[in-house]
């Protein structure tokens, strides 16, 4: 039986957060932890066994990350385009296309990370900038948090997007299209691009992005906003036995339209999963469908995150990107069909709306229906949420990446901005996320995010809300058992206990001896999915 069982000995393993529990050595039985103990003991079961035994020369083990939050296939597909985060100007952006598009073989070029409040210039880029650099071939660079991109001309062209009306293109003083694109508009141009794609490009992009994923130490990830040719690519790499991260996967209930109905005018996957009786959970260790994603409004970079009140550095409240009504529709039929459902929420007002809807189910606690990101929430929303049982899948990073938040929102709002410690205190449920690629997939960021809120990079945010900071427990805790509370799988997921899956991490460091500056230079050595190394 040698390589189905295997012992680990001779290491620190931490076996839980919260409880804090360590061990010497751990037990892996056909891909689950069969006992936890001292490496004597382990070790002599193991060769009464005939198992194989590895010697962890004193290194730490921790459970393996769960990222509640992400989309694999947008991952998979950012390892394949231009990278411009961190860009500082147009002109460097421009510079990184043209370099990109001299050698690109591809029929799109993509790009995917810009922040126009980092650009030295003050202003968004426009088509006229991209076609500077490329006129022949369509160019799509989506900004970092994926809610808005500028398209060169061409692109704009073959999207249809230059003599659309919609709220969603933005115009200069002459009326003409810009080339920056948002929400329903950006939805747009990326169905276009998404016709070029083939099933296996699907495929590829899957594999690279959980490749990727495990080896920054992630062994599951939640999948949100799964469309239809992922699932299928998802549905071919298990059967094919490629999968080699655990997927809990969240579909877009319809497909997305600009129309007076909003972006969901039909709910065709949400019809099909119900035909079909698929419940939250349905599958196997590897894949296993759990519900929908909505998405209810856009983000803060962008300015179409829902506000009740104004932002603060323009005129405008943001706008839902589903009625109120299409809405409860939506969550009261995957309710009943036994659907989790999770939601997003950056803005205040949008939150308002999800909890009036959630608050009209009943049971909602037991199929731990969710809101995503909950960027702004008020005392009176952590209140419902915590006596509804909804549970909240956040992502810290967004504090850094978002340094200009109380720009948007201004100092009177500041405590609402990603009240983590206040909502734990009221007993809510967090799963820590990075929405990547939004967000970089490596954990260490996200947990030095949460630990320190932006202190050492001087984010404005910190001085006003240094008592929403998680400990190192608080915030390692809700990476593991958390997100697997948030997915249904805490009896599976979260901790290296007995009879649980065994999905861990080796990594270069104890992050409990480690000044909290230096988490986000922890390295992973290893990733252990079921007992095997990836």
């Amino acid at each position: 039986m040698k390589g189905l069982i295997r012992a680990f000995v001779n290491g620190k393993i931490y076996v839980s957060f919260n409880p804090k529990r360590t061990a010497e050595a751990l037990l892996v039985a056909f891909g689950r932890v069969l006992y936890v103990g001292s490496s004597e003991k382990v070790e002599k079961i193991a060769q009464e066994l005939g198992g194989e035994i590895i010697d962890l020369q004193s290194k730490v083990v921790l459970p393996g990350f769960i990222d509640s939050h992400m989309h694999l296939d947008e991952l998979g597909m950012s390892l394949n385009m231009v990278d411009l985060r961190g860009v500082r100007s147009i002109e460097e952006l421009k510079e990184r296309v043209k370099g990109y598009a001299i050698n690109a073989s591809t029929t799109w070029i993509l790009g995917h990370g810009w922040d126009q409040e980092l650009f030295e210039e003050k202003r968004w880029p426009t088509r006229w900038d991209l076609d500077e650099m490329v006129r022949d071939k369509p160019v799509m660079l989506s900004r970092v948090c994926l809610h808005a991109a500028v398209l060169n001309t061409k692109a704009m062209e073959m999207a249809g997007l230059l003599d659309l009306d919609s709220p969603g293109i933005m115009r200069n003083e002459e009326g003409e299209p810009t080339g920056v694109v948002k929400e329903e508009a950006f939805e747009l141009a990326r169905e276009k691009f998404k016709e070029t794609l083939t099933l296996e490009d699907y495929k590829r992009f899957i594999e690279d992005g959980a490749k990727f994923a495990l080896s920054n130490g992630v062994t599951t990830v939640g999948f949100v906003s799964v469309e239809e040719s992922s699932i299928n690519a998802l549905g071919e790499l298990n059967a094919e036995g490629r999968l080699p991260i655990r997927v809990r996967a969240y579909l877009d209930p319809g497909r997305r339209e600009v129309s007076e109905r909003g972006m969901y005018g039909n709910t065709d996957i949400l019809q099909a999963l119900k035909k079909l009786g698929i419940r939250r959970g349905s599958g196997g260790e590897k894949l296993k469908l759990n519900g929908i994603k909505i998405l209810a409004d856009g983000s803060l970079g962008a300015r179409t995150a829902w506000l009740s009140k104004p932002y603060s550095d323009a005129q405008t409240e943001g706008y839902p990107n589903i009625s109120r009504e299409t809405l409860e529709t939506i969550v009261k039929e995957a309710h009943e069909a036994g659907l989790q459902v999770a939601v997003h929420a950056i803005g205040d007002a949008t939150m308002d709306m999800i909890l009036d809807v959630y608050e009209h189910l009943e049971n909602v606690e037991k199929l731990r229906h969710r809101i995503e990101h909950a960027s702004i929430l008020r005392e009176d929303q952590i209140e419902r949420i915590s006596k509804l049982g909804v549970v909240l899948g956040v992502q810290p990073h967004f504090i850094i990446t978002d340094w200009w938040v109380l720009e948007r929102v201004g100092e009177e709002r500041a405590k609402w901005v990603y009240p983590f410690k206040s909502a734990l205190k009221k007993g809510i449920v967090l799963g820590l996320s990075t929405d990547s690629p939004i967000e970089s997939i490596n954990p260490w960021e996200t947990v030095y995010a949460a630990v320190t809120r932006g202190k050492y990079e001087e984010v404005p945010l910190y001085k006003h809300t240094p008592n929403e900071a998680l400990t190192l427990e608080e915030a390692l805790h809700a990476y593991t058992h958390g997100s697997a509370y948030i997915l249904g799988e805490e009896s599976e997921l979260g901790t290296l206990e007995e009879g649980k899956l065994a999905d861990f991490i080796v990594v270069d460091r104890d992050p409990f001896e480690v000044e909290e500056k230096e988490l986000r230079s922890i390295r992973v050595l290893g990733t252990y999915v079921g007992g095997e190394e990836f």
